[in-house]
Parts: C-alpha cells; sequence; structure tokens
C-alpha cells in the first residue's frame, strides 16, 4: 500500500530536510512511501484566516488520489504512545484501499472541507511544533510503528 505525507508548504531547514530524507529512506524498506509539498499561498498576508485554510484546503483535496484515505495531523486528534500507533497503523493498512494520505496542514490548521473528507485525526503531541518539526517527527514515529510491528529492535521498551 502506497502511503503519503502531503505538507502544506515546504520545509526550509537543512537539518530538517536531512532528517525527512533518513526516515523516508528507512520506510522504503517496509512500504511506499512518497513525501508531497503543496506549495505556500502567495500574497496570503492579504487574505483572513479563514480564506487562508480554505485555499489550503481546496490545494490538499486536489492533491489527494481517488480512492485514498486521508488522516489528518491535527491539535484535536487522538494521541498514541508509539506501540499505539503502530496498532492503529496496522488498523489502516488491513483496512486497504488506494494508499494513505496523512495531512500536515499551514498554519492556522484545515478548512472544514478537509475535515469532512478525513478519516481520522492524530494529535502527535500535546505540546506545540513547527510545522516542519512535525514532518520529521511523524516520519520517525511511522519509522518506528513499522519496526514495531515487524518486531525489530529500533523501538525498546
Amino acid at each position: 500500500m502506497k502511503l503519503r505525507l502531503l505538507c502544506v508548504g515546504k520545509t526550509t531547514e537543512t537539518y530538517l530536510q536531512e532528517g525527512e530524507s533518513v526516515y523516508l529512506k528507512r520506510l522504503k524498506h517496509y512500504c511506499s512511501i512518497e513525501k508531497m509539498d503543496i506549495p505556500e499561498l502567495k500574497n496570503a498576508r492579504k487574505l483572513s484566516r479563514e480564506q487562508i485554510k480554505k485555499a489550503e484546503g481546496e490545494l490538499i483535496l486536489k492533491a489527494l488520489v481517488p480512492g485514498e484515505r486521508l488522516i489528518l495531523l491535527d491539535e484535536n486528534g487522538k494521541t498514541f504512545d508509539s506501540e499505539g500507533f503502530s496498532k492503529k497503523l496496522q488498523v489502516f493498512l488491513n483496512q486497504g484501499g488506494k494508499g494513505i494520505c496523512f495531512a500536515v496542514g499551514g498554519a492556522y490548521g484545515f478548512s472544514q472541507e478537509v475535515y469532512d473528507r478525513s478519516e481520522g485525526k492524530i494529535r502527535l503531541s500535546d505540546m506545540t511544533f513547527s510545522h516542519q518539526m512535525v514532518r520529521l517527527f511523524f516520519l520517525e514515529q511511522l519509522y518506528r510503528a513499522f519496526t514495531i510491528l515487524k518486531g525489530e529492535p529500533y523501538h525498546h521498551v
């Protein structure tokens, strides 16, 4: 099954780009994975928060592959420990479909249309992280989840 990480904006910090590359390469051992960046809106300063969320939402929905399941990385999502997330990932994988798209929204979150289209929300932490850091943290947790599912020694209890 194909997995995608869909992100509003691109990662600009070199150290984060390098970290993403490390985990994307490691994940290829377990799944087909792609990271896709949606360009940030031009002239966003002239738009309200709701207009930004709506415009970004349209771009997110347009980027989805027909039949792909959409899971949002969202501050109002369900939290998991690493083992719990690995079990949830297995549920997602068992449900089949064309693929799973995990989405990281922009600074103001997602539009209502994106929430309506999604099949779940995951919260990484009670702490607030930059959207660029969330990408790396999520890729590491995704890698950790696969190693847990395979019984490999990366995750120590």
